[in-house]
C-alpha cells in the first residue's frame, strides 16, 4: 500500500477507536450532520451507523463549499456553481452572516450595501429588517437565502450518507446574540433542518481537539487558547480541560469556556478587498480602456476571485504573477504583486491580531502565563504576517498548529450531533458554555419614603452575567407585587464592546414581559401565602433564553403573556 493509502486507513481506524460508536439496533435508527457555517465557507460533516465521523464532500468533490446562492429566472445554484455566474454578480448572494437578525438601519446594512453595491437592499415594512430585491416582484430575506442554503447542505449530506437526514447541529459565531441566533433556527426552520442544537464554533472545535486527547486529560486543569481567524471574523477563546466527578457516570473529561474575544470584521475577506482593490488600481494604471474598472460589477468580482488566489499563493511565496483574461472590453490583465505590498496594504489589520486575545484573557481574569498553549484555527491564520504578529503577542516560543484548521468544527459538531441523538451512543465529554453578553431584568417599583410621599424606584437585576455558564436555569423573585406589572428582559453591561461593535449590536431590550391576571389570582386565593412572584428563565443549550413560566409559590398565573417562546418573538419578529 501507498503511505497515502496507510494514513487513510489509519486515520479511520483511529477515528473509529476515538469516538467509539455504540449503535443501538433499532429500526428507527438515521444519520446526523453537521454543518459549520462560517461567513464565506461551510463545511459538512455526517455520522450514520456503521460509519465514523467523515467530511461530506460536495458535488465537485471538494471538502468546502462557498456560502453562495444565484437565483435567476427559474434557477436555483449552489456553492461553485453559483460564483460560476460572476456574469451576473447581482443575482449571486453571499457573505449572509453579517445581515442576521439586523434591522434595515443598524450601521452593518449600509457598510454592507457599500461593499456589495450590485445588490439593492430594501426595508421590510413588517418586520423592519433587511430583504434583497431581486427583481421587482422576488425579494429574499437573509433568513431565507440561509435556509436555502442549509437545505443544500442537507442534500449534499445525505447524498453521502446514501440516507434521509433531518436532524443536525449547526456553528454559529460565539459572539451572536439572541436576534442573529434566533435567524439561524430560522433558516433551519424554513429548510426543515431540525436544530439539535446551536453549538458556538469556537466551542466545537474545543470538543474536536478535547476528544482526541481524551487520554491527556485528568484532574489538573489545563488551559489552551484557540486563536480562529476565519474569513469575515476573528475570535480567541480560552478553554479549561480536566476531568470532573458527575452523579451519574462517574468521572468524566469536560471542557469549560473561559474567555471569549473576538473582532467581527477582521479576517481574510478584509484582507482580500484590499487586494481586489489594488489590482483594480493597477488595472486602470495601464490604460487599456477608458473605462474605470471599478464601476463594473462584472469586472471587479472576476479581481475578487482572483485576489483570494493571490493572498493563497503570497502565504508561501515572495511573489506572485496575477492575471485575469478578458478582465474589461475583452482586455486581459497581468500584474506582479509582492507579499510586502500585500502586508502594507493590510498593515491595519495585522495591528487589531493582539485585539481578541487582550479581550479573552481580560474576561478569563487570567494572564498569559496561565495559557499552555495557543492553537491556530481558520484559513486565516495561514497568513505568515498574521502568525508573527500573534506569536509576538502571545510570548510563546511557537503556535500550536496540531489541529486541522480547516475542519475542526464541523467534526466537533458532528460528535455533539452523534451525542445527542438517540441512534448513537458516545463516551461522555462534558461542555460548558458560556454566555458572551450579561443579561438582566429591569423593572420599576413603587416605594414609600419616610415622610408618606410615594416614588417610582427603577431596579435591575443580573440574570447571566458576562461568561455565566449554560445551559443554566435561573429564578427572579418579584416580591410585593399583588397587581398586574411589567418587566424589562435587557443585555446588561456591554462597555467592554468597541464602539464599532455597539453600533451595529442592535436594539439592548430583548422583550418586555407584561403579566396580567395577577390581581384576580391573588384575589381567588386570599387564603394562600405568597412569597413572591417568580419568573422562571432557561438559557438552553443553543444560548437562547427563554422564560419558561411565570408563578407564585403555590400557583401558577394564567396568562398569554409568556410561555416558551416568548423571547423567540421578540424584534425583530420572524
Amino acid at each position: 500500500l501507498s503511505r497515502a493509502c496507510v494514513q487513510v486507513i489509519m486515520r479511520r481506524k483511529m477515528l473509529w477507536a476515538l469516538f467509539c460508536l455504540v449503535l443501538a439496533l433499532l429500526p428507527s435508527q438515521t444519520a446526523v450532520m453537521s454543518v459549520d457555517l462560517g461567513s464565506e465557507w461551510m463545511k459538512v460533516a455526517i455520522v450514520k451507523p456503521g460509519v465514523p465521523m467523515e467530511i461530506a464532500l460536495n458535488k465537485e468533490s471538494r471538502r468546502k463549499t462557498p456560502i453562495a446562492v444565484c437565483l435567476k429566472e427559474n434557477e436555483r445554484l449552489f456553492g461553485d456553481s453559483a460564483l460560476g455566474s460572476v456574469k451576473n454578480p447581482k443575482f449571486v448572494y453571499r457573505y449572509l452572516q453579517s445581515l442576521l437578525g439586523k434591522k434595515h438601519d443598524n450601521p452593518q446594512v449600509a457598510f454592507y450595501q457599500k461593499r456589495f453595491s450590485e445588490h439593492q437592499l430594501v426595508k421590510d415594512a413588517s418586520r423592519g429588517t433587511v430583504l434583497f430585491r431581486n427583481s421587482e416582484e422576488m425579494q429574499y430575506s437573509p433568513e431565507e437565502l440561509l435556509g436555502m442554503v442549509l437545505n443544500y447542505s442537507r442534500g449534499l449530506a445525505q447524498d453521502f450518507a446514501e440516507q434521509p437526514i433531518k436532524d443536525a447541529v449547526i456553528t454559529v459565531p460565539a459572539f451572536f446574540n439572541q436576534a442573529e441566533r434566533r435567524a439561524v433556527l430560522q433558516a433551519a426552520q424554513m429548510a426543515g433542518v431540525k436544530v439539535l442544537q446551536l453549538i458556538n464554533d469556537n466551542t466545537a472545535v474545543a470538543l474536536n481537539y478535547g476528544v482526541f486527547r481524551r487520554k491527556d486529560i485528568n484532574s489538573t486543569a489545563q488551559n489552551m487558547m484557540f486563536y480562529d481567524m476565519g474569513s469575515g471574523s476573528t475570535t480567541a477563546t480560552i478553554v479549561t480541560y480536566q476531568t470532573v466527578k458527575t452523579k451519574d457516570s462517574g468521572t468524566q473529561p469536560q471542557l469549560q469556556i473561559r474567555g471569549v474575544g473576538f473582532d467581527r470584521s477582521l479576517g481574510g475577506f478584509e484582507m482580500d478587498l484590499r487586494l481586489r482593490d489594488h489590482l483594480a488600481k493597477l488595472f486602470n494604471e495601464q490604460k487599456k480602456t477608458k473605462k474605470d474598472v471599478r464601476e463594473n460589477h462584472r469586472a471587479m468580482a472576476k479581481l475578487l476571485k482572483e485576489a483570494q488566489r493571490l493572498k493563497t499563493v503570497l502565504s508561501a511565496n515572495a511573489e506572485f504573477m496575477a492575471q485575469v483574461e478578458g478582465l474589461l472590453d475583452e482586455m486581459d490583465f497581468k500584474a506582479k504583486v509582492t507579499r510586502v505590498e500585500f502586508e502594507a496594504l493590510c498593515a491595519d489589520l495585522f495591528e487589531r491580531v493582539p485585539g481578541p486575545v487582550q479581550e479573552a484573557l481580560s474576561s478569563a481574569e487570567m494572564s498569559l502565563d496561565e495559557i499552555e498553549q495557543v492553537i491556530l484555527v481558520g484559513g486565516s491564520t495561514r497568513v505568515p504576517k498574521v502568525q508573527e504578529v500573534l506569536l509576538k503577542a502571545v510570548g510563546k516560543e511557537e503556535l500550536g498548529k496540531n489541529i486541522n484548521a480547516d475542519e475542526a468544527a464541523a467534526m466537533g459538531a458532528v460528535y455533539q450531533a452523534a451525542a445527542l441523538s438517540k441512534a448513537f451512543k458516545v463516551k461522555p465529554f462534558l461542555v460548558r458554555e458560556a454566555a458572551v453578553f450579561p443579561i438582566q431584568v429591569e423593572f420599576t417599583r413603587e416605594t414609600e419614603d419616610e415622610d408618606g410621599s410615594r416614588s417610582l424606584k427603577h431596579n435591575k437585576r443580573i440574570l447571566f452575567q458576562r461568561m455565566a455558564p449554560y445551559p443554566q436555569r435561573k429564578v427572579i423573585t418579584f416580591n410585593r407585587y399583588t397587581d398586574d406589572f411589567a418587566f424589562d428582559i435587557n443585555y446588561g453591561d456591554l462597555s467592554f464592546l468597541g464602539q464599532n461593535d455597539l453600533s451595529v449590536f442592535g436594539s439592548l431590550n430583548l422583550t418586555t414581559v407584561q403579566l396580567s391576571g395577577v390581581s384576580s389570582s391573588f384575589q381567588k386565593h386570599m387564603d394562600a401565602e405568597s412569597k413572591g412572584i417568580k419568573a422562571h428563565f432557561n438559557m438552553d443549550e443553543s444560548g437562547m433564553l427563554l422564560l419558561d413560566r411565570v408563578s407564585t409559590i403555590e400557583l401558577l398565573i394564567e396568562s398569554q403573556g409568556f410561555n416558551l417562546a416568548t423571547l423567540r418573538l421578540t424584534s425583530p419578529t420572524l
